[in-house]
């Protein structure tokens, strides 16, 4: 499974994409930060961001997204320029037919640390031990990014597994009561067909 992570954001947009399975260390693909000027309309920083990400879709052709799930903080603006980063990164992944899975914070902290309250330098080194990186993935949004990337991985391909399991005993399920309802057909058209001949 091959997953593009974003750390959405106005001025720096971590990306990184890994490749791996549940259960086993995930390969590094890609990493890289899309930097917006700050004096640039928001909207034409917004299209800039939608180009970039529209770019590493088509070059390194993920099977999924992972967003950071914004989350409130005391600045309005900042949550505001990262909302609307995530919002595009959806779009573009949506417009492409890739699923998109959103993990707060604390969510990927304790996926790749075992501990939700683990600070950045704790994310960055274990991504670096996790990915066997020679050199720690700076800044740190690139880091963030591979970090939802692995979350995504470990735990998102855990999820489709269950949800595919799910969806295969129900169709079994529905295919026994089908047989069920068959046989019982079968057995009344035998009785009637008995009882006729009486």
């Amino acid at each position: 499974m091959r997953v593009l992570g974003v750390d959405p954001g106005l001025t720096r947009c971590g990306l990184g994409v890994v490749e791996g399975t549940p259960g086993k260390p995930p390969a590094l693909v890609a990493v890289g930060v899309i930097r917006t000027p700050a004096d640039l309309d928001v909207s034409r920083r917004l299209v800039q961001i939608e180009s970039e990400l529209d770019q590493w879709i088509t070059e390194h052709r993920p099977d999924a997204v992972a967003v950071e799930r914004v989350f409130a903080q005391h600045n309005v603006r900042t949550v505001m320029g990262t909302a609307q980063a995530s919002g595009v990164a959806m779009v573009v992944a949506a417009r492409r037919g890739l699923p998109v899975s959103l993990h707060t914070p604390s969510e990927v902290k304790a996926a790749v640390t075992g501990s939700g309250r683990a600070g950045k330098e704790q994310v960055t080194t274990m991504v670096t031990r996790i990915l066997r990186l020679a050199e720690r993935p700076t800044p740190a949004d690139a880091a963030d990014a591979l970090a939802l990337a692995i979350c995504q991985v470990w735990r998102g391909g855990v999820t489709s597994k269950l949800q595919e399991a799910a969806a295969s005993r129900s169709n079994l399920e529905a295919m026994a009561q089908a047989q069920s309802r068959l046989q019982v057909a079968r057995l009344r058209a035998a009785v009637a067909a008995q009882e006729s001949k009486r």
